[in-house]
């Protein structure tokens, strides 16, 4: 019967999704996510963990409605729903016409390729924080804020670390990254016993859309823990081209001893094209300490008087960054000029 009255009235014309800026318009088959269907279409779409919690391809829905294969929630803050932002990866389309917004920039970001590589070099930074060099095989190219996959051969899946360096112009073979311990994990257990130490490693690099925007506004960053890494490498890079910027660096910990890289900040400090400000922030110092600083959550010590205009740079776990995104909207920072990196432990254990 279903047969009879397709070929009396036709097939169903198949759904389409029409991608902004760029405006292309695709078809999708029943079931399809809308980031399956574009890189089905040869469209560069940016993400990386397609099972929705790296956010790499969120996206904001222009026209019609999607199904959410995993909720968005997971991963996207309650602002960014409210805006209408979606994830790609988890989004499967419900009318005929699905209309998506990108960053056209993501698509100009260096391609995602495979490296051999093998770690060279530790340090201890804090208790449960190593400075890890890694030298790859041939240079790797990528922007300032993105991160690589790792992974020891054999095995089940990649750990995603942020560069801690500035990228080169040439690409970049020896890699920093600043890797916190996860209890228990497999990976980081063995990293911090040196088990790790000269093995060989496979590196899927680059990925993520975190990048430094153009423009003067001034830059309000926020890390927390290891959320540092990318920070570092796009201050490196914003130094080292000579970017005039006012600058406000926050910096969460829990104790003066989970403080690092105090020198390294100190020399982008020293050598910034404009005011550059830097407030660590500690959550469980001792009372009676030595510490005259800041104390508290890092979002509560946000400097109202200086977001007029200001863009949010924000690297850290999720609940500090959903922290700082509500907060910045109440220093009238909107949230388009809002970006972060979110750092989850259950993806790097």
């Amino acid at each position: 019967m279903q047969s009879f009255f397709q070929s009396l009235f036709g097939k169903k014309a198949p759904k389409q999704l029409r991608i902004l800026p760029q405006d292309v318009t695709i078809d999708l088959t029943p079931g399809q996510t809308l980031l399956e269907a574009a890189l089905a279409n040869g469209i560069a779409y940016p993400h990386d963990c397609t099972v929705g919690t790296c956010a790499s391809c969120k996206t904001r829905l222009k026209q019609g409605r999607v199904r959410e294969a995993t909720p968005f929630g997971y991963t996207l803050s309650k602002a960014e729903l409210d805006a209408g932002y979606i994830l790609a990866c988890q989004a499967v389309p419900r009318d005929e016409l699905t209309v998506i917004e990108i960053d056209p920039l993501l698509a100009e970001l260096p391609p995602v390729e495979q490296f051999a590589a093998r770690i060279v070099a530790t340090e201890q930074l804090t208790h449960d924080i190593l400075k890890v060099t890694v030298q790859a095989d041939r240079p790797v190219h990528y922007v300032a804020g993105q991160y690589a996959n790792l992974r020891v051969p054999g095995a089940a899946r990649y750990r995603s670390y942020s560069f801690a360096n500035a990228p080169q112009r040439k690409g970049r073979s020896t890699l920093d990254f600043y890797i916190r311990k996860v209890p228990g994990g497999e990976f980081t257990e063995a990293l911090f016993r040196g088990e790790l130490d000269d093995e060989p490693m496979e590196m899927e690099a680059p990925h993520g859309t975190f990048h430094l925007h153009g423009g003067d506004a001034p830059m309000m960053c926020i890390a927390g823990g290891s959320g540092l890494a990318p920070l570092v490498s796009i201050l490196e890079h914003a130094r080292a081209n000579r970017i005039k910027r006012d600058c406000t660096l926050l910096f969460g910990a829990r104790t003066q001893g989970d403080l690092y890289q105090l020198e390294v900040i100190s020399n982008i400090a020293a050598n910034w094209q404009g005011e550059f400000r830097f407030i660590p922030v500690l959550s469980h110092e001792p009372e009676c300490s030595s510490w005259a600083g800041a104390r508290g959550l890092v979002t509560e010590h946000i400097p109202a008087g200086f977001c007029e205009g200001a863009e949010g740079y924000l690297c850290g776990p999720p609940p500090m960054i959903d922290a700082a995104i509500a907060r910045l909207a109440e220093h009238a920072i909107p949230l388009e000029r809002v970006f972060y990196d979110k750092f989850t432990d259950g993806r790097n254990p």
